[in-house]
């Protein structure tokens, strides 16, 4: 079964971490909660949590990093919307029926969620990640 439990956060990508933690703690009143490096993705993520919603900025760590080819190509900003699952298993399962699957089975993200990702070409270009709880 799949269900959807909400919207997990919204993902930035960044060119400056430093300067963008800056900028969106001034927008949302708050600073950062969280900071992590994620090795296997080649980034720096940063945490901030407004009410029920969190915004991730995404840093790369060096070029071979998909956010950094990510920037060259479209600029900074939006990269992905990330949706909370009940069991990303079942819903990876369920899904690749209707879309395409960059990720065939969960892995290990950032936050200490479980991850994968559907391709833009199937969801109106819009990356989508689905995450849920280890």
């Amino acid at each position: 079964m799949h269900k959807v439990l909400g919207v997990e956060h919204i993902a930035i990508a960044v060119k400056n971490a430093e300067k963008s933690v800056e900028i969106f703690t001034k927008l949302l009143g708050t600073p950062p909660y969280k900071e992590e490096i994620v090795e296997s993705e080649g980034v720096k993520t940063i945490f901030f949590k407004v009410g029920n919603t969190k915004i991730e900025l995404l840093e790369p760590l060096n070029e071979d990093s998909t956010i950094h080819k990510f920037i060259e190509k479209r600029g900074e900003g939006l990269h992905h919307i990330a949706l909370a699952v009940e069991n990303l298993a079942e819903s990876l399962q369920v899904l690749q029926q209707d879309f395409q699957l960059i990720h065939q089975e969960p892995r290990k993200g950032a936050d200490n969620k479980l991850i994968a990702f559907l391709h833009p070409k199937s969801t109106n270009k819009v990356l989508v990640e689905l995450c849920s709880d280890e």
